[in-house]
């Protein structure tokens, strides 16, 4: 019997340390790990912007390229100023998605204000600017978001000059239905943002619409076939992102030529 014990506690001081090497092991590679993660994901998501911007074409050196067109900007949407860190963290390595999801560093809004779905939007968010060759603003590229039939649909979207004309759009992240609701990353369908304007006369009301058969031929998106949820997140998201309570005082502070450093 003493034998049997003595087998049963070499075993399973045996199991319990190999547990604790491999534990060791996992942490250490995650450690490791986190550096080259963090580096391909702001690589991934200046990919995103250069495509939201029209900028991206085969063999682009993305890094390059960013950092030669884009100015990236934190902007508090409260305050309408522009700042240099958001909770610590500068321009370069900040979130705004993250920030979205802190109590600290967002706001809750309120469900009849939340067409979106989102349920926070971040104090601060981050824009990027591209300019052209005398500083003039050449495309705007803003971050939205909104939840559509499974998720939430992550995105960036460009402007032109004017900041109510649509230059492209990217969601580059989401959970719809592939064939269906996925459609949303179909070069075709976003084909047909190009050009479509946001706002109405005087840029005072969001004309923008997602449907089928579209009737206005400057502001609507044929809806997607068979994924009505997502097409209609795709709207609500567009109504909310650019109305008075997300970038639309922004925008017209953009447009006055109105905006400084806090």
């Amino acid at each position: 019997m003493a034998k049997k014990n003595e087998s049963l506690g070499k075993t399973l001081f045996v199991v319990i340390t190999l547990c604790l090497v491999c534990a060791i092991i996992v942490s250490g590679a995650a450690v490791g790990l986190k550096p080259i993660q963090e580096k391909n994901a702001a690589l991934d998501m200046q990919r995103n912007v250069l495509d939201a911007a029209g900028l991206l074409e085969p063999g682009t050196d993305i890094v390059a390229l960013f950092n030669e067109r884009v100015e990236t900007k934190l902007i508090n949407l409260n305050s309408l100023e522009v700042v240099d860190q958001a909770n610590g963290q500068n321009a370069k390595n900040y979130d705004p998605i993250a920030a979205a999801n802190k109590p600290d560093w967002s706001t809750k809004l309120e469900k009849n204000n939340d067409t979106a779905g989102i349920g926070t939007r971040e104090n601060v968010t981050k824009v990027y600017f591209i300019n052209g060759e005398q500083g003039e603003l050449e495309t705007l590229v803003l971050y939205i978001r909104g939840y559509g039939l499974w998720g939430t649909m992550y995105g960036l979207i460009s402007l032109q000059p004017d900041l109510t004309t649509v230059r492209s759009v990217n969601f580059y992240e989401h959970s719809e239905t592939p064939g269906l609701g996925g459609e949303i990353q179909n070069p075709k369908w976003v084909a047909q943002w190009q050009g479509k304007e946001i706002y109405g006369e005087n840029n005072e009301q969001v004309e923008f619409d997602v449907m089928k058969k579209p009737t206005q031929e400057n502001h609507d998106v044929d809806a997607l076939s068979g994924a009505t949820l997502t097409s209609n997140g795709v709207d609500n998201l567009m109504q909310y992102w650019f109305s008075d309570k997300a970038y639309g005082p922004l925008l017209e502070k953009i447009r006055k030529g109105e905006l400084s450093n806090g």
